[in-house]
């Protein structure tokens, strides 16, 4: 991977306000994506056994709970 070399001028310049300002939008969406992906995977690892019971308790015709945990 390539890494990426900043270089930094002396003294105070107005004109890189807006990169900065870029990097940190940029960095607060990944980190922001990041947060959300790994909720997201929590929220799927935990909740898709209880939606498979809850969409196959609401078919027809309506099984008992434990004909939907029973393997056979």
């Amino acid at each position: 991977m390539a890494s990426r070399v900043a270089l930094k001028g002396k003294g105070k310049t107005t004109k890189g306000s807006k990169a900065s300002d870029d990097r940190s939008t940029a960095k607060c969406l990944k980190e922001w994506s990041t947060w959300t992906l790994k909720k997201a995977k929590v929220i799927a690892h935990y909740g898709f056994i209880p939606l498979v019971i809850v969409i196959g308790m609401n078919s027809e015709p309506k099984p008992q709970l434990s004909q939907l945990l029973s393997p056979v």
